[in-house]
């Protein structure tokens, strides 16, 4: 599994260093107070990985969680003993026949 990860870092890697040398293009991007000059290729990139970021972001606002709560309401349900489910003072044994 680690190769795995080191060859995708690998490959993200070279496809940033690709975008960067073809889009060497000076830009300026300006904001509302600000103006900021770069190069084509490093505004590609941060712009993509402010997307990913952001998108992330939505993801665990929207999903994670949530769902992360849940799971810990179900837990704490799940750990609770119930009144008419308490168990009986002895075990029962398994049997050894599951019906199938």
């Amino acid at each position: 599994m680690k190769i795995v990860r080191l060859l995708i870092l690998l490959a993200v890697l070279i496809g940033g260093l690709v975008i960067g040398s073809l889009n060497s293009q000076p830009i300026q991007i300006s904001l509302a107070f600000w103006e900021l000059k770069t190069t084509s290729g490093i505004a590609i990139i941060t712009s993509l990985l402010l997307g990913a970021l952001v998108g992330g972001g939505m993801v665990m606002a929207g999903l994670v969680v949530p769902m992360y709560a849940k799971l810990r309401r179900a837990n704490k349900a799940a750990s609770i003993p119930v009144a008419g489910n308490t168990p009986s003072a002895a075990p029962q044994t398994p049997s050894p026949f599951d019906g199938r």
